[in-house]
């Protein structure tokens, strides 16, 4: 490629703008004066800033870039509480900056704006009435953050320090303890250490039992080092070869709790971040599901089968409840977990091809809990043909959660109630529960 044809840069430009409305990923919409699109982290809507682009050439659609001078600042500013916010430092947390009552308002307007672009749905439409809940015991005053994070996943540089990634970069900010990751976290000392030949470091602190675990990913070649830390703790190693996760001493599990039982999750496998989000969640899709004695429900993507085994408690010995679960380990802790309910089956496999070689035609109710990117056209069609009285979509991406409403509006489907709970606090993302049921019942 000659110089001529090489495109023009624009990172470490700056330009003074007025910020606009929030949008979906942890930054706000500014133009420039000659109009062109900035996505502008560390501001807020109606703030006057200096932005300095970090990523973006004079052919890109929009520029990245960060709020490094603040002009004029929003009322809802507060001094980021963590030394370790800010322009080009870690990238954890998106709204260190904002108040906590704002940050869960621009959620909201999130939320409620790709509703409206992706599946055409005002906030009433959906049988939403436009809040973000926090958890409970997260409405803290501004400046003190929520210890929420039962896992965090540290990144080790080649000298074996550890710390965490900045914003969309694989260089590593160094830190000496993470502001929003849990006690149990905390308490373990991952950072007063080195790590040499170590990529990774993941801390697990499960919130229904003491255990604690360290999940090792080695740099190529490396060796794992001796492991001596604050607390007691089981270790995980990450195989080179296949990525396959094995014990290197102490449980391959952890225990943790939801809606009265106790759930082994193996091999560091899945399970909700925050230490209320589990019971959060089995109550929003239990009260609006309204489970009766004796119905058949499906639980899709249904992980160590924490929405199973609610489901199970409530359908009675006549009830019946089958999932399905893609990873190996999940299905085998989720049967583990479920082995007191005979009348529940977990199906190993992808939803799109396990469900529709179950034979099942029909069914009373559905939970699905699809990953980021959503369940998609074909699951929702398939699982609209099953004519659930009520189906319960939890969702970790409002867009995808928007894109899927529209696939079930095609189908048939509307939202009965959609409740949107700040699961992640300083951070960009939320947690949805809708409420489904057919289009031609009355509310």
């Amino acid at each position: 490629m000659t110089q001529q044809n090489e495109k023009q840069s624009l990172v470490g430009e700056e330009y003074e703008v007025e910020v606009g409305p929030v949008a979906h990923g942890g930054h706000c919409i500014a133009r420039t004066a000659e109009g062109r699109v900035l996505f502008v982290r560390h501001t807020l809507p109606g703030e006057k800033v200096v932005a300095k682009v970090t990523e973006g050439d004079v052919d890109s659609r929009f520029l990245r870039a960060d709020a490094i001078t603040v002009l004029d600042a929003s009322k809802d500013r507060t001094p980021a509480p963590c030394p370790y916010a800010g322009p080009g430092r870690c990238g954890g947390c998106d709204w260190q900056h904002a108040k906590p009552g704002a940050q869960r308002r621009l959620k909201g307007e999130v939320v409620a704006e790709q509703l409206k672009r992706l599946a055409g749905l005002t906030a009433e439409e959906a049988g939403w009435d436009g809040t973000v809940m926090p958890a409970e015991g997260d409405k803290l005053p501004a400046g003190q953050v929520p210890q929420w994070r039962t896992r965090v996943q540290y990144a080790v540089d080649e000298d074996g320090t550890v710390g965490l990634r900045k914003h969309r970069s694989h260089e590593i900010e160094p830190v000496d303890h993470c502001m929003i990751a849990a006690p149990g976290v905390s308490e373990l000392g991952i950072e007063k250490q080195d790590w040499p030949q170590m990529a990774t470091v993941e801390a697990i602190a499960a919130t229904g039992s003491q255990d604690r675990q360290v999940v090792l990913t080695p740099r190529p070649g490396g060796r794992l080092p001796l492991v001596e830390l604050d607390k007691p703790v089981s270790v995980l190693r990450v195989e080179e070869k296949d990525g396959g996760v094995h014990r290197v001493h102490g449980r391959p599990f952890v225990r943790e709790r939801a809606d009265g039982r106790t759930y082994r999750v193996g091999m560091g496998g899945f399970w909700q971040v925050h230490p209320q989000a589990a019971d959060t969640l089995i109550k929003a899709v239990m009260q609006g599901l309204m489970p009766r004695k004796g119905e058949m429900a499906l639980d899709l993507y249904c992980g160590v089968g924490i929405f199973a085994g609610a489901l199970a408690e409530r359908l009675g010995e006549t009830g019946a409840v089958l999932g399905i679960e893609s990873t190996k380990r999940a299905v085998e802790d989720a049967r583990h977990n479920l082995a007191d309910f005979p009348r529940v089956r977990i199906e190993q496999g992808k939803v799109e091809t396990v469900l529709p070689k179950t034979g099942i035609t029909e069914c009373d109710l559905v939970v699905l809990d699809p990953p980021r990117a959503g369940a998609g056209k074909q699951t929702v069609r398939h699982v609209a043909g099953l004519s659930a009285r009520r189906i319960a979509y939890v969702a970790c991406d409002p867009a995808a959660l928007a894109r899927d409403l529209a696939y079930f509006a095609e189908a048939g489907y509307k939202p009965r109630t959609l409740r949107v709970f700040d699961l992640f606090p300083m951070t960009h993302h939320v947690e949805c529960v809708a409420i489904l049921e057919p289009a031609e019942k009355g509310r």
